[in-house]
């Protein structure tokens, strides 16, 4: 259904540092870069085929946050939700919510972990057993 998720940031060096490391955590490498003619310069991190991008805003505002918005990784165990959301603490962002582990949902079992972002982006990692 997605072609890509796409956030803005007002430090894209610390944003690279925080997100190599936490979609490392996933088993994405390196980001491809991208530096526009005017100096913008953008983060497309590929795995799985899937991208997810850290871009500073082309109009030249500020990045900010989407109230309500929430993007989600999907992970391969409990144990790499709680690696993720651990590695992103040790980043700099601020672990958000209940603690990670399981929840029960009208969707089944799931187990979760929220961050948010050095820009204040609401980060999920999810696995669904089964």
């Amino acid at each position: 259904m997605f072609s890509h998720v796409m956030v803005g940031t007002n430090d894209i060096e610390r944003s690279k540092s925080f997100y190599n490391a936490v979609l490392g955590t996933l088993g994405a490498g390196e980001p491809m870069v991208d530096i526009k003619e005017d100096g913008t310069t953008r983060l497309f991190y590929i795995h799985n085929g899937n991208i997810f991008s850290v871009s500073q805003p082309i109009d030249g505002q500020s990045a900010t946050v989407a109230n309500g918005a929430t993007i989600g990784f999907a992970c391969s165990s409990p144990e790499q939700v709680k690696e993720f959301h651990d590695v992103a603490v040790d980043n700099g962002a601020t672990s958000i919510e209940d603690p990670p582990g399981p929840r029960n949902s009208t969707m089944g079992e799931m187990h979760l972990s929220y961050v948010r972002d050095l820009d204040g982006h609401k980060l999920c990692a999810m696995y669904r057993p089964g």
